[in-house]
């Protein structure tokens, strides 16, 4: 029998919570049932936390940063609070003496469906360094019931499903059931002694719900409190008692449908409408909850900017600017200019894309529809932008109508990135690469208005995330032989760069990432049933899937290494095949028709491949569904290769290549995003680069690029892609993927996929040349765990801190 705990235990409070918040006798609880009251019991202490903190910050009267995104992949809970709180031993006790393991009961808490790619889990990381240094901080977003989708794959296609996380709840969240603000939409403006009275159609109610987000090595939280709309009437309860039960919940269903889904698909004039509902939907109640406090704390609205920092994380949050300036001339009486002035000085923001397309747009058709008031607001704000902006170039029209927040070509259109920036003091990218980029074009008139409005912040992740929780045996590793200080100080990792050269070192290293390996074959058997040897090199692409981030790239060197296996099986220089495992992950929006074609290529390829057994265990291809922050925990840490193969110019950061090489994965990229710092940081001996550099994409493009060339010149690649729509891996559907190839050879190769082919294929044989020397891969995997400290999410929120929010940090 296992001794019995002390009564102020973290396992006595744990059986105490089994009995009386979960309902169960302690000796009869199921693994889910443990998972529950081990939450109970940290949720506890949070609780306790994030009360100190709160009064703290009341009483300092502090200035708080509020971080507005649509997206917070947090992942799961349970393991990082233990962490916080300094509890794993406290909870492997309580587990302990129900003969169940952290692990195993660990993976019965859903991951929370609050994102779905970098830019969810980029706010994730931050909020985690936010509370470990100590600032005042909220994170705001929306409450989805059922996430983006849960990912299936069905006869190698995407399938989407609801993925109800909430269905039986979730201990981490704090209903706050007094606070409800309401949330307009519609109707018109009426203008009544020189004032605007907007008259909405409808109302929604947006409730709060309160998430800890613990700092690790301090009693510090941060808060991500998040919006559920509710209608202000449940049911039609006269249509429900004359049976019209449809009718009954229309209401109700019209506007909870808020909260239902991120980010619905948008190819209907239904789904667009809904989307921008929701951005404003979460954005109105944000900002009331901010001015509330505000208010409650200093009693006037003169000294919000000194108070309040309000950050865009894209701009999905950027209707906040219409949305303070009315809140603060229509609600509060302020005078337009001093109000526009402490707008300006209140928000910031954070761009994620170079690409044109990939900018937030809306209808004005739509949003007059929608938020009537806003429209005009930004109608005045544009206005007065363009008259400042002729004074610097009179009567050039086209640099105004670069710079109008309002797009008069085709259909009238709102430029949610062009309200961001005027709007803000700050804008900043995201690598250095990308900042230098938006500051050259797309935003180059902006930057010659105001130079100094643009900065730098490359982004980070957190390594309690990514490397004390994912990678536990590294980890210990690093303890052992650098001390603990790396899990609060991430630049302490270069002390091991010496010790790559000590053979003992080397060894315990790999003893790691085999073992590692091995779990995430495991992950893979489980998934996928597909059955691969932990001992092949493990080549690994995860992330949202999307034309410019060149799956399709790593599909067709996957395709000739499958030719070429059958061609010359004992390889191109006599010493046989480096045996891989291709491991891809991700899900594609659910309306994109040429990511999802994709994704069932991979599927289609690997069938063949790997059931050809001429090739056995040489070549590996495999998709695991439904990647989210658990999935990855396991994934990350056994990679050996990480792809990130984006065009050159494409690629905002990244935040993936980071956590792949933070656990001793060595790139294969581009010079884009943060590769390029990564390669400064590791050295160039320790990454794969190839490709087009990003003047030589520009140069290419307005030479002329004729992807047919490399097509007729390659006969390598010319037999991959004839292969593809010759019907080899579709023989049920020859014609399945002519639409795909057809957009290289056609269609322009947009993101010249062919242009670096031949390049590609040829650093991949770089890489098996390294592979086949142990030591050697090693000593630069090792080189890589090293020189990864500069990209700590706490880094990152330093400098965000002192830069552009005027905030120091006090951990």
């Amino acid at each position: 029998m296992s001794p019995t705990p002390s009564p102020h235990s973290f396992a006595a409070r744990t059986e105490e919570h089994l009995l009386h918040t979960v309902g169960v006798a302690p000796a009869a609880a199921s693994a889910t049932e443990l998972m529950h009251a081990v939450a109970q019991a940290a949720r506890a202490e949070l609780a306790q936390r994030w009360v100190q903190t709160q009064a703290a910050d009341r009483g300092a009267r502090a200035r708080r940063v509020y971080y507005l995104s649509m997206e917070f992949l947090i992942g799961r809970t349970l393991s990082n609070a233990l962490a916080a709180l300094g509890q794993n031993d406290g909870a492997a006790e309580a587990l302990g003496a129900h003969a169940k393991a952290m692990e195993e009961v660990a993976d019965h808490e859903p991951d929370a469906a609050l994102g779905n790619g970098g830019l969810g889990r980029l706010a994730a990381c931050f909020l985690d360094s936010m509370a470990s240094l100590g600032l005042p901080s909220f994170g705001y977003g929306i409450r989805y019931e059922y996430g983006m989708f849960a990912q299936e794959i069905q006869n190698g296609a995407q399938v989407e499903h609801p993925d109800p996380w909430l269905a039986d709840g979730t201990p981490w969240e704090f209903p706050r059931w007094e606070l409800s603000y309401p949330v307009r939409f519609g109707g018109w403006v009426e203008h009544v002694d020189g004032k605007a009275v907007w008259r909405p159609a409808g109302e929604v109610a947006a409730k709060a719900y309160d998430l800890v987000i613990p700092g690790h090595g301090t009693k510090k939280v941060s808060t991500l409190r998040l919006w559920k709309a509710t209608a202000p009437a449940h049911i039609d309860l006269n249509a429900f008692n004359t049976g019209d039960y449809q009718r009954a919940a229309t209401a109700k269903n019209e506007y909870e449908n808020i909260s239902w889904v991120l980010y619905p698909n948008d190819s209907t004039p239904a789904g667009r409408e809904l989307r921008l509902k929701q951005e404003y939907f979460f954005v109105a109640a944000s900002i009331q909850d901010m001015v509330k406090r505000h208010l409650d704390e200093h009693g006037t609205l003169s000294n919000l900017a000194d108070q309040v920092a309000i950050h865009l994380n894209d701009t999905h949050p950027a209707i906040g600017v219409a949305e303070l300036m009315r809140v603060l001339v229509d609600e509060h009486g302020m005078d337009w200019t001093p109000a526009w002035a402490i707008c300006r000085r209140t928000f910031s923001y954070t761009n994620h894309t170079l690409m044109p397309e990939a900018l937030e747009t809306w209808p004005v058709g739509l949003m007059q529809h929608v938020l009537p008031r806003h429209l005009e607001i930004i109608f005045r704000i544009n206005k007065e932008f363009l008259d400042f902006a002729a004074q610097f170039r009179p009567g050039d029209n086209g640099f105004l109508s670069r710079l109008s927040l309002i797009d008069e070509a085709g259909e009238r259109r709102v430029r949610m990135a062009h309200l961001s920036i005027v709007g803000s003091h700050k804008v900043n990218g995201v690598s250095k690469l990308h900042s230098d980029l938006l500051v050259q074009t797309i935003f180059a008139d902006f930057a010659a208005l105001w130079p100094e409005r643009f900065t730098n912040m490359t982004n980070g992740v957190t390594p309690r995330r990514w490397l004390a929780q994912a990678n536990p045996g590294l980890s210990s590793l690093l303890d052992r032989h650098i001390g603990h200080g790396w899990r609060r100080d991430l630049d302490e990792l270069h002390k091991l760069a010496p010790l790559a050269a000590n053979p003992e070192v080397r060894t315990e290293f790999m003893e790691v990432k085999r073992a590692n390996k091995a779990r995430l074959a495991a992950l893979i058997a489980r998934t996928t049933g597909v059955q691969v040897n932990p001992d092949a090199l493990f080549d690994v692409q995860v992330k949202r899937i999307h034309e410019y981030k060149r799956q399709l790239l790593n599909v067709l060197h996957v395709i000739g290494r499958y030719q070429a296996i059958l061609a010359n099986p004992k390889g191109p220089d006599g010493q046989g095949w480096v045996p891989r495992v291709v491991l891809f992950a991700g899900k594609a929006a659910s309306s994109y028709h040429m990511a999802k074609q994709i994704i069932r290529l991979i599927h289609d390829a690997g069938r063949v491949i790997n059931n050809d057994p001429r090739v056995g265990d040489l070549l590996k291809l495999v998709f695991i569904p439904n990647y989210g922050v658990s999935v990855a925990e396991t994934i990350m840490p056994g990679a050996d290769l990480s792809e990130q193969i984006s065009t050159a110019g494409t690629e905002a950061s990244g935040t993936g290549n980071m956590k792949l090489a933070l656990n001793g994965a060595l790139t294969i990229g581009t010079d884009d995003g943060a590769n390029i710092e990564i390669r400064e940081a590791v050295g160039d001996a320790n990454i794969f680069i190839f490709g087009l550099k990003t003047p030589e994409v520009q140069a290419l493009r307005a030479s002329g690029y004729q992807p047919m060339r490399h097509y007729e010149g390659q006969p390598d690649l010319k037999a991959v892609l004839d292969a593809i729509t010759g019907g080899q891996f579709s023989p049920e559907e020859p014609g399945r993927y002519r639409g795909l190839v057809d957009a290289l050879l056609w269609g322009g190769d947009h993101y010249m996929l062919l242009a670096d082919y031949a390049s590609y294929v040829a650093t991949q044989r770089e890489v098996d040349a390294l592979y086949r020397q142990p030591a050697a891969w090693c000593q630069r995997a090792i080189a890589n765990v090293a020189g990864m400290g500069v990209f700590s999410s706490d880094r990152t929120i330093r400098e965000y801190a002192r830069q552009i929010w005027r905030i120091e940090p006090k951990p």
